[in-house]
């Protein structure tokens, strides 16, 4: 970091401790709220969803060569089938805006094209099975309908316009670290398939959520999600004492270590700052008042649209709780037009997201990327209000 820029942050730490006004009740609990968000990501999103995901990205670095990545998924592969597997990435991996960075940032790393891999970077959280589903019986139908198409669509649109806006511009930004040598290829191709689909399997079924209802096919997975995330290690450890070398899975386990030290600080960061501005989902303490977003978002006019838009993108949803919440702000009076908007928009993106994705692939690619996530939104949601 340039002398002008520490100068800055800490002018401005400086003025934010000088004038906040930490004697007013609502700044205390808008504080006391953004460590209990904090808290709730640490508890709930940490252990289960983001190490399985750093994992998985340590292991695409370390065991997936390069040429393979840019065979499938570089700026000159196949489109149909590069951008098929990003868009539909989702309905598998069932992650939310932050899981899924670790995984992008490993893809990208090793040489997709920056289309295949923003469209998986938006896929991965946006086309969730469970959520569209959950979406559909909760909120109706035609908005389940509406975000599962508007989302695989979006996917497509969005990594398509980034190839082009950064046409010939794919090299990756060596800041985020990548092993100076892959581990030597002791494992047949089918051997590395299983290894992989393995890691999937834990990370879906350590993070599956509990769902609203009481009964049904999904309570009853998450009634024995344990049970078959262990069964899932036990096949893990079995695969890394049988098929790898020692070095092999020190090189994994430090390339891990390399994602984790990097993304965690600045999604701890994010949410703080999320916490602090609109609070936790169902509640009211944060120094936003939710009253405001629910005046906002009424009727189906382009800045209700815009603006849910901008909230969503703003907001962190840990998976499948932006149904309740959007179930709430219906009743409250919200559009039809921006609860769509926010639900193409709000399980994409977020505050600790976007910090991350920027010391990814840049400042540039970030601002571009959230635009196009954003103003799909708004036009999608603001033509979907006027036929509903």
């Amino acid at each position: 970091m340039k002398d002008w820029k520490k100068i800055l942050m800490f002018v401005g730490i400086f003025l934010l401790v000088y004038f906040l006004p930490f004697n007013e009740l609502g700044m205390r609990r808008a504080i006391i709220e953004a460590f209990l968000m904090v808290q709730e990501y640490a508890r709930e999103h940490v252990l289960f969803c983001l190490i399985p995901a750093f994992f998985i990205a340590g292991a695409i670095i370390v065991f997936i060569s390069k040429e393979a990545v840019t065979k499938y998924l570089g700026a000159r592969a196949n489109k149909v089938l590069a951008y098929g597997v990003a868009s539909v990435s989702g309905s598998i991996l069932a992650v939310c805006s932050c899981t899924v960075l670790p995984m992008f940032a490993g893809i990208y790393k090793r040489g997709a094209g920056i289309g295949p891999a923003t469209a998986f970077l938006y896929a991965g959280p946006a086309i969730n099975i469970l959520a569209i589903i959950l979406t559909a019986r909760v909120l109706g139908p035609p908005l389940g309908l509406a975000r599962a198409v508007g989302a695989v669509i979006f996917s497509i649109i969005i990594g398509l316009l980034m190839s082009v806006f950064f046409k010939g511009k794919d090299g990756t930004d060596e800041e985020l670290i990548t092993p100076e040598h892959s581990a030597a290829k002791s494992r047949s191709l089918r051997q590395n398939a299983l290894y992989f689909l393995v890691l999937i399997f834990i990370l879906v079924f350590a993070a599956w959520a509990r769902p609203e209802e009481t009964v049904g096919l999904w309570n009853a997975i998450y009634g024995i999600h344990w049970y078959l995330t262990g069964v899932g290690l036990i096949i893990l450890f079995v695969m890394l004492y049988a098929w790898f070398r020692k070095d092999e899975l020190k090189e994994w386990v430090f390339s891990t270590w390399i994602f984790a030290k990097q993304i965690l600080p600045l999604l701890f960061a994010g949410v703080l700052v999320a916490g602090f501005l609109l609070g936790r989902p169902n509640t009211d303490a944060g120094i936003i008042p939710s009253r405001f977003v629910e005046i906002l978002v009424g009727g189906n006019t382009l800045f209700a649209n815009f603006f849910a838009s901008i909230a969503g993108a703003l907001m962190y949803f840990a998976t499948l709780t932006e149904v309740p919440i959007l179930q709430g702000l219906l009743g409250s009076g919200m559009g039809k037009g921006p609860a769509l908007a926010l639900l193409l928009a709000g399980p994409a993106l977020s505050l600790p997201n976007m910090l991350v994705i920027r010391s990814i692939m840049g400042t540039k690619r970030t601002l571009v990327f959230v635009t196009l996530v954003v103003l799909l939104s708004t036009i999608v949601g603001w033509f979907y209000g006027s036929l509903f």
